[in-house]
């Protein structure tokens, strides 16, 4: 076990533990966006810096390993300062309208992208619709990388898209800027199941949206078992108005850790084939 201090509070973790685990430990709430327990830390998003004592910089807690007598604070000044102009930052470049981690963390440390003027640079572009099951909004891109290591090593090893090009160029893209349907792309959506911002999103809620009757507190989830396989991935049904909308896993299941293919995030579609008016049990 390793022990630190958190806040004031001594905390023991064991060897090996972030930071961040040890924060969440003693129920400190840390925020991140470009974390996920299933994914490689990236270290893209600084949203998560905590004050090291005896450290210059301020340090990524989902990424640095907790040491022996670490003194650390999470709620500094210079923490809440460094949180509020990264989010800032963010919110000035990109659409975080359908982000709701980051639109709270804007709340909590009061955060205002507005203050960087009316029309500072941004990475507006034209939404990528090129396939019937999801949509690609780039300018909601925050580059945290989980789509990237989502579709590498850590889940899917396709390999189909990285990070091409630097500052404002830098960008999601497939191998030499192909069309998605041209790229090694095997649409399971796993990019989708890890995006922080909606900027990948199931055609089926951008479509809800864009007739303003996608509605998220009215919407049911229900736990079920993939019916593809013999493997028992554990899907999350979302329903709203007696129709699944979109299909999640359960990032806790030891099956899935919120993996799945093409058929189990998909191939809904049969469930819904019956006649109009009736309902499902």
């Amino acid at each position: 076990m390793v022990e630190l201090t958190i806040d004031g509070a001594p905390v023991r973790v064991p060897d090996g533990a972030t930071i961040l685990e040890a924060c969440r430990a003693i129920g400190i709430d840390t925020p991140t966006l470009c974390f996920l327990e299933s994914l490689t830390p990236v270290n893209a998003c600084r949203v998560c810096v905590v004050e090291l004592e005896g450290s210059r910089a301020l340090v990524p807690a989902c990424a640095r390993r907790a040491e022996p007598g670490m003194a650390i604070q999470t709620d500094s000044p210079r923490v809440r300062h460094s949180r509020k102009l990264v989010l800032e930052l963010l919110g000035s470049s990109v659409d975080l309208s359908t982000a709701p981690d980051a639109r709270r963390y804007c709340e909590r440390y009061g955060a205002d992208p507005r203050r960087f003027g009316a029309t500072p640079a941004t990475v507006a572009q034209p939404i990528k619709i090129d396939n019937e099951l999801y949509v690609r909004d780039y300018a909601k891109c925050i580059l945290c990388y989980k789509c990237v290591e989502a579709c590498g090593v850590d889940a899917q090893n396709t390999f189909a898209i990285a990070v091409a090009g630097r500052g404002f160029d830098a960008h999601i893209s497939t191998e030499y800027d192909v069309a998605l349907p041209d790229s090694a792309c095997v649409y399971c959506g796993n990019c989708i199941g890890v995006c922080p911002t909606g900027a990948l999103m199931f055609s089926s809620e951008h479509e809800l949206r864009a007739r303003g009757q996608w509605d998220e507190p009215a919407q049911t989830q229900t736990d079920t078992i993939c019916s593809y396989c013999g493997v028992g991935c554990t899907l999350t049904l979302h329903v709203q108005e007696n129709e699944i909308v979109k299909v999640t896993s359960p990032i806790e299941n030891g099956v899935t850790h919120g993996h799945l293919c093409v058929k189990g995030r998909f191939g809904y579609q049969y469930v819904q084939n019956r006649p109009p008016g009736e309902l499902s049990s």
